[in-house]
This record gives structure tokens, sequence and C-alpha cells, in this order.
């Protein structure tokens, strides 16, 4: 058996390597590698003289496997459903003119396993393989994509293969697109293929930009986390020819630069990373108060480094099909009135993030308790104060079989390759639990996916989930436990008037709201307030300055700050909506919930606990399937 390339093992990406690894002790010649597929490879070998230009070294990965990992393969055919089959190595062999005039497998898969079962050293590659043997259910599948699975079935198991040194591989971006019969087949070995880790990512920076400093270096492999190979050359990669447009947008952002020295090299650098931009959106990024009037070097690396951020988020929410948005955190936790255990215990979790600690940072949190008590606020503000680059899941679900499973596989994919991510998922419950009976097992195998990938503890420090819901009852239990979910933290309305006054001082100072009141109120002049939620709390604050400014009108004088009797009467006129029996519900389903005593209110943590539990039992029946 001839070997895979092992002249050039040393070179190998881990995921190439590990084929050849797996092909040597015989474990399969038929593999599935799926992921990252449509992405440029870098071909660069360590130590040898090379005189291919840096472009020539980036190959996409049909190309990679046929020059690299299959240069010792005396034939490799590759083959799709709209080219048809093409020898990139070796000639075409009498008596197989029909694989150069048919596209359809029905015709072609039978001639390549001929091909393979008669001659030695053949590769085949199928690239888009799901458009060979689609998923889906097998009563609804044509005679041809039947036909096709169990071909390709076979093929698994022809020792044929294995005697004449021939393999197969099969490339798909969402394992789920192709059929599950394959993809368990246990002689079909699946390789994933990664979106570029941090080594990748300086190997090909270093390669498209020699002359990059390495400090420079340093945080642009950082800044580009994330993204494929094929979209940091595009933002990175110097043009020798600028287009119209580029020229265009270069002359415009020499404007916005100021004409200052040193602005015509510092926009043309710019003006390749902006491509496909809007002027509008260019200004915004580089000049959103007028034309820039310094030009220090620090500047310049700022303002390239925004923009690659900029670019960055707008590639990966491309590139997840709008699955994911990125959360920028406008707050930290100087605005957040009250819940001083909340806050202490977060920005503890946020310091051992900042410092590395990643051992002392938990896997994930879960936020519970009543709504409009500041959940989801609270999370974008910790999302500020641990620095970590803050998304959310959008609904990933989908009416088509198999969609759902491809949708989050995507999204994870993205996730572990950001790397210093917080996942903030709001309404953790409709989206992780049961979505009813007749969902064909989807809502099970997504949560199963799910826990697999929060379990993972090298993602510990890297990667935090951020669970929000007010119905915990509601999740599955398994995915709460210790090494999921290890922090629960608790959520409640305001209890007594000091708590509502920090909550007060807060809302005046985010809605920038101009006040006459004088902390603390004496007596009990907040108490109306006590109860309420911190929307309700941010709804009063705003009714009370349009009755200030209703008083400066009626007066016929300028802006008036908020007086307690504003506050007062707002308290008294705003009706916020409730439901007393859901919302004791689920406070008390927040208590039960809690890692920590001590962040419960009094009024329930000097409670027996059997006397919750009571309370509990009651009201779930009352109010338990209400939403």
């Amino acid at each position: 058996m001839t070997t895979l390339s092992t002249s050039r093992a040393t070179r190998l990406p881990v995921w190439a390597d590990e084929i050849r690894r797996r092909y040597l002790r015989g474990e399969s010649t038929q593999f599935v590698l799926f992921g990252n597929v449509h992405d440029l490879i870098l071909d660069d070998p360590d130590g040898q003289i090379d005189k291919r230009s840096p472009d020539e070294k980036l190959l996409p990965l049909p190309e990679f496997l046929t020059k690299v990992l299959l240069e010792k393969k005396s034939i490799v055919v590759l083959y799709n459903v709209s080219t048809g089959a093409r020898f990139v190595r070796g000639k075409l062999p009498p008596g197989y003119e029909d694989l150069a005039l048919s596209k359809e497998p029905s015709k072609i898969l039978p001639l390549l396993e001929r091909l393979l079962m008669t001659q030695n050293g053949v590769a085949v590659v199928i690239e888009y393989a799901e458009t060979v043997s689609p998923a889906g259910e097998t009563s609804f599948s044509t005679i041809e994509d039947r036909a096709s699975v169990v071909t390709l079935q076979r093929w698994s198991m022809l020792s044929a293969l294995d005697k004449n040194d021939s393999l197969v591989f099969m490339l798909v971006e969402n394992l789920s697109d192709l059929h599950p019969k394959l993809v368990a087949n246990p002689r079909v070995a699946t390789v994933q293929i990664p979106i570029p880790d941090a080594e990748a990512r300086r190997s090909l920076l270093r390669h498209i930009r020699p002359d990059m400093a390495h400090d420079e270096l340093d945080i642009m492999t950082e800044v580009t986390a994330g993204l494929k190979s094929i979209q940091i050359q595009g933002i990175l990669a110097p043009h020798v020819v600028p287009s119209d447009d580029e020229a265009e947008r270069t002359k415009y952002i020499v404007e916005l630069l100021g004409g200052s020295p040193g602005a015509v090299e510092r926009a043309q650098k710019l003006a390749q990373i902006t491509q496909g931009m809007p002027k509008s959106e260019i200004r915004r990024l580089i000049a959103p108060d007028g034309p820039v009037t310094t030009h220090a070097d620090t500047d310049a690396r700022a303002e390239v480094l925004r923009l690659i951020a900029a670019r960055k988020r707008e590639i990966i929410e491309r590139e997840c099909y709008s699955l994911i948005e990125f959360v920028e955190p406008k707050h930290g936790f100087e605005v957040v009135g009250g819940m001083d255990e909340v806050k202490r215990d977060l920005q503890l979790i946020a310091k051992n993030i900042r410092e590395g600690r990643r051992s002392r940072v938990p896997m994930g949190l879960l936020f519970v308790g009543p709504m409009g008590t500041g959940k989801t606020f609270v999370a974008e503000a910790f999302a500020k104060e641990s620095g970590l680059t803050a998304i959310k899941f959008k609904n990933f679900r989908s009416k088509w079989v198999g969609a759902t499973e491809g949708n989050l596989e995507r999204i994870l994919q993205v996730v572990q390759a950001i790397g210093q991510v917080m996942v903030i998922i709001d309404e953790a419950d409709r989206a992780f639990g049961n979505q009813g009976e007749d969902d064909g097992g989807t809502s099970s195998r997504v949560i199963a996916r799910i826990k697999e990938f929060m379990s993972d503890t090298s993602n510990r420090g890297r990667v935090l989930f951020v669970l929000m819901t007010n119905r915990p009852d509601k999740i599955d239990i398994d995915l709460k436990r210790a090494g999921r979910l290890d922090r629960k933290i608790p959520f409640f309305y305001a209890q007594t008037t000091g708590e509502v006054e920090t909550i007060v001082k807060a809302q005046l100072r985010k809605n920038k709201v101009a006040s006459e009141l004088t902390f603390p109120i004496a007596g009990d002049g907040l108490l109306p307030i006590v109860g309420m939620s911190n929307a309700d709390i941010e709804a009063v604050v705003l009714l009370a300055s349009d009755y200030a400014n209703q008083r400066a009108e009626e007066k016929g004088v300028g802006e008036t700050p908020v007086s307690l009797d504003d506050l007062l009467r707002a308290a008294r006129d705003y009706l916020p909506p409730r439901d007393m029996e859901m919302l004791e519900f689920m406070e008390l389903l927040a208590v039960f919930e809690a890692s920590n005593r001590r962040m419960l209110p009094p009024k329930y943590a000097d409670l027996p606990i059997e006397a919750l539990q009571e309370r509990l039992h009651r009201l779930k029946v009352v109010a338990g399937h209400r939403r």
C-alpha cells in the first residue's frame, strides 16, 4: 500500500494528518469531509524551495486533496453533478468514455465503481455529496437516490479498494444534508474540516502579509478569529491593481482622513478592507464626527482593527444566514441598579475571564426570574465587563427535515472558531424546550447536541453560555446540571425602598433624565414603586419625565427636572400588567433554581423549604399551564 503524502506529513493540517493515519491503519477507504469544505487551504512546505506565488499556495479543498494528500495516486477523479467526472490526474482508460459524456449519478457511479475495482491507486473525490446521496426518508426518495445510497454503501465494504490501494472522498458542508445511512456506516470515516484556529490564522497572515510586524501579527490573529481563510485573504491580502470602485473609495477615505500626512497610504489599506461597504457606513466607521485630524500610527492601526471587526461581524452573520447576531453592549454594571449580590458574583467571573483564569470560569450561567427583572440588561452589561464577544442565537429551527440540526452545527462551528465568546440565549425554554411530539425527534437531537457542546471542557473560559428564562421548569433538567450550567442566578423584583432607590437612580442615569431628587429619599416616599419590575420602574421614570415637561410647558419655561411629586404621580398613574399568581410562580421557580441562598430576598430566604415547596406545588396547579 502506498502512503498518503508521507513526505509532506510534517506540514499537513491536523484533519489531513488524521485522514492519513486512519487510512494507513486500514480503518477506512471511504471518508466524508464536512464543515469548512469551501475554504482555501495553505500549502506552504516548511524548509522546501517553492517558486509558486502566494496565491498559488492557497488551494481549494479539492485541489489540496489532489495535489497534496493524493499526490502519489496514479488516477484522481473529481466528480459533481454539475460538471460531471474530470480526470485531474491520470488519463481516461479505454472503455470509460461514458465518464466524460454523462453527469447523472446513476450512470457515473457504476463506471467509477468499475474503475476502483480494476485500476490501482485510484482516488475519487465527490463534491457536493449531498446532491448525490441526499438526506431524507427512504420511502420518499427517488429510485436514483436510493441506488446512489446503496452504491456508496457497498463501496465501503469492497475489499478491492484495500487491495488496489484506492479510496473515496465525499465532501459536504452540513453532515445532516447527507444520507444518514452513509454517516452511520462504521466503515465510512467522517472528518470535520474546521474553521482556521489561531495557529492556522497566524500562518496564513504571515503568508499573505510577510511584512507584518510581530505585535501586529498577534493582534490580527486574535481579531480574525471565526473567519475562513478565503475571507481573511479577501480582507487583508494586497491587491496589485485597484479597481475603479476601489480608487474612488480611496479618494473618499483620504477626504475623511483630512488630507493628513500618510493619509493616502492609510486610505489604500482601508479601501481594501471596506470593499462593498456604502459610503455612509465607511463614514460611520472611520470619521463619525467629521474628518479625522490625528494621524498617529496607533490611530491608523485602530482604524484597521475597527474595520476588520465590522467586516468580521458582517461576514459571520451572513455566513450563518442571520442565525446569530452580534451584541454590542453600550453599558456596564455602572447603570445596573440594585442586585448587589448578582453583580458581585458576575464581576468576579468577569475578572477571572479578563485575567485568563479559565479553570475558575463556569461552563454556563442560567438567569432565572419573572419577566422585567433585568436578565437581558444584566447579561449585556456582563458582556461588556468581561470583554467577551457577545452573540445571540436567533431562531435556528426550520420546518425542513434535517435543516434545524444543520443550522445548529453551523452556529456551533462558528462559536468554536471565534473563541472568547459569550452566547446569550433569551427565552431558553422556547429555544431548547420540547417543541411538541410531532417534530420528528428534532428537539431531542438539538438538545443532545447542545448538551454535548456545553459539556466540552476545552471550551471552559473560551465559550460561555448565558441562558435566560422565566420558566426553567420547561428546560431539560440534564441541560441545567453542573458542568453545563454551573451557576444559576435568580432575579427578583425590588423588595425594599432601598432597592427601588438604586434602580430609580440607574434609570435616571441610563435615560439621561434630569431630576431634582435628593437621595436617599426620606421615609416611605418610594413605597408605591416597591414590587414593580425593573422595566415597570423605567416606564414610571419616563412617565415622570413627561409630567415634568408638561409642567414646564404650562409655565412657559424650559426643561424642568423631575421632582419627587412627578415620580409619585407617575407611580400612582401607571398600571403594570399583572398576573400575580403567575409572577409568584415564576419567583418560586427562581428560588428553587438558585445556586446560592444569599441571593434570595428575605421573604424567601427565611421560609422553611417545606412551606416553599407546598406553595410552589399549589401555584403549579393553578398557573403552571400558562405562558
